[in-house]
């Protein structure tokens, strides 16, 4: 086994294609071995550099994830020189809370965020954010696009003010002339109470930088041309809207998906035995103009925007491939981690929903994946994983400590060694009104619990057996052996403390 100390990992990274052979062939171990201070090594090397990015409502419905029928070659190409994370779950399946959760490293009942409403600062003024981490630690933060759900939140993180780019924070940017008009009527009928909608998609023929994540990764191309010429050390968070609603983007990644195409999912029926607290009725997706107010969509309606979901992929697919082209160009990828992470998942007419906000599968479960110096190329990894581990997965692989506040845990060791034992489960949760629904994901089962947050007491319990039914299609609580319940039922009692990985 090839051995390498602090000083020469350090050094490795600073060596470019070379150094990253070496890491290659030793793995992360010596990352994690390499714990420096905060002016770097001797000899002038320094630790990598971050590119952190951010895909709001992205499910793993992407090539690299098997999915042949979505055109994802640069998030493809990103996992096929890093390892993705197969089974990655985030803490709440809404943006603000999500993303709170994974820049604290804290889970929604230690951030107590839970909604759209509250900025991670207001509930935790004295957190010390992941940003905050890495610019306490010598490096230039710097935040593009949508990173936290609240543009301003967190300034004490950030080198400089995040910037705004064209459209509001959700990216809509209307441009189609009948979007324009629909836009107008309704403000002028409703006044602010539209808050800007329109139809839930739109195609126009535009360049890419008509919309906001083009204009975002223009912006994150040309801070790489500045930090390869100043030599900072940075943390580049990049966080694009898309695919978010409205499913906004420019024609020609519309026809990459010919209508004809588009086959609706078949399990279109909400779960059998499924708790009055198991789904929603996607008001964030009626909340647009061409949308029923009640009821379900038409076939044509849904095909339509499964279709735009898809085109707002492989947009924000083509722009993060602009993004980590020039940092090839610029030569700074041998001294670059980059992440890339989806904050929840997103239903596509799945049970007869849309949208996010609960506690299934598909809304907890997103893509994951970390490419990096000593990161062996084209692996993947069942391990469940959190999106709590990204912080201290981040802080290790630039070997730094991670504060004790952390609730996850570093991923490393999963990199060297994909298929280790790691967790035996993962933490999700969802507020409905008077109780919290808590989700326990195992190897095998989906286990939820809705508990009176006044009294505690559980109101419904759900319970999903992925071995038959990976499209949590039944829940099985009522007919499960109950040796197997009363396990599931203690091991949630446990809590993730106790499913943490062994040292």
């Amino acid at each position: 086994m090839v051995t390498m100390t602090r000083r020469g990992f350090i050094s490795a990274m600073g060596k470019g294609a070379a150094g990253a052979a070496i890491l290659g062939s030793v793995g992360l171990t010596a990352v994690r071995a390499a714990k420096i201070s905060a002016g770097g090594s001797a000899g002038g090397s320094k630790r990598p550099n971050v590119l952190f990015i951010a895909v709001d409502d992205l499910r793993p419905e992407l090539g690299c994830y098997g999915h042949e029928d979505i055109i994802s070659p640069n998030i493809d190409r990103l996992a096929g020189a890093g390892i993705r994370f197969d089974r990655a779950y985030c803490q709440q399946a809404i943006c603000a809370a999500s993303r709170c959760s994974l820049l604290s490293g804290c889970r929604p009942d230690t951030t107590k965020i839970y909604d759209l409403k509250h900025p991670l600062r207001q509930t935790m003024p004295d957190i010390v954010s992941l940003p905050q981490f890495f610019k306490k630690n010598g490096y230039t933060t710097i935040s593009l696009g949508k990173i936290y759900h609240h543009r301003e939140d967190d300034l004490v993180g950030w080198s400089e003010k995040p910037g705004r780019e064209s459209g509001d924070w959700k990216g809509r940017g209307y441009l189609a002339r009948e979007s324009i008009a629909t836009v107008a009527a309704g403000q002028a009928k409703r006044g602010a109470a539209n808050k800007g909608r329109g139809p839930a998609f739109e195609g126009p023929d535009v360049p890419d930088s008509a919309y906001a994540d083009g204009v975002i990764s223009d912006s994150a191309i040309a801070r790489l041309r500045k930090f390869a010429k100043t030599g900072e050390q940075f943390f580049l968070g990049v966080g694009f809207y898309k695919p978010h609603l409205p499913f906004n983007a420019p024609k020609k990644y519309w026809d990459m998906y010919p209508t004809e195409k588009i086959h609706l999912p078949a399990n279109n029926k909400p779960p059998k035995g499924a708790t009055p607290f198991s789904l929603t009725n996607w008001g964030e997706l009626r909340a647009y103009t061409n949308i029923p107010k009640a009821g379900p969509c038409s076939d044509d309606l849904a095909r339509q925007l499964i279709r735009g979901y898809r085109a707002c992929v492989s947009y924000t697919d083509a722009m993060i491939g602009r993004v980590i082209d020039e940092l090839d160009r610029l030569k700074l990828r041998d001294n670059t981690v980059i992440v890339l992470w989806g904050d929840h998942g997103w239903k596509l007419g799945e049970y007869g929903c849309w949208s996010k906000h609960t506690n299934l599968e598909l809304d907890t479960h997103a893509p994951l994946i970390f490419a990096a110096p000593g990161v062996k190329p084209g692996r993947s990894t069942t391990a469940l994983c959190e999106f709590v581990d990204i912080y201290p997965t981040l802080a290790d692989m630039c070997g730094l400590e991670a504060p004790k506040k952390c609730e996850g845990v570093s991923l490393t060791p999963v990199m060297d060694q994909p298929d280790r034992r790691w967790k035996s489960a993962a933490f999700s949760q969802y507020p409905r009104g008077k109780v919290m629904g808590y989700s326990m994901r195992t190897d095998r089962w989906r286990y939820t619990r809705w508990v009176d947050r006044k009294t505690g007491d559980i109101r419904a319990e759900e319970l999903y057996d992925h071995r038959a039914d990976p499209g949590e299609n039944r829940n099985v609580i009522a007919e499960t052996d109950q040796a197997v319940l009363k396990k599931l039922q203690a091991q949630a009692d446990a809590g993730w403390k106790a499913a943490r990985p062994e040292a």
